[in-house]
């Protein structure tokens, strides 16, 4: 999944854009987990608004 790196300068961006999955796992960890967080959250107001 990870081949050396060649970069002059190695950055965070090179390193995910080391593998195909690298960048998939961490856009998911940062933008689709937290929505579900949110979601659960604001799910939880509505519900006590309710009652």
């Amino acid at each position: 999944m990870f081949s050396p790196m060649t970069d002059v300068v190695p950055s965070f961006f090179a390193m995910l854009n080391q593998g195909p999955l690298t960048l998939t796992i961490f856009l998911h960890t940062v933008i689709i987990l937290p929505m579900f967080w949110i979601y659960k959250q604001e799910k939880k107001r509505l519900q006590d608004e309710q009652q």
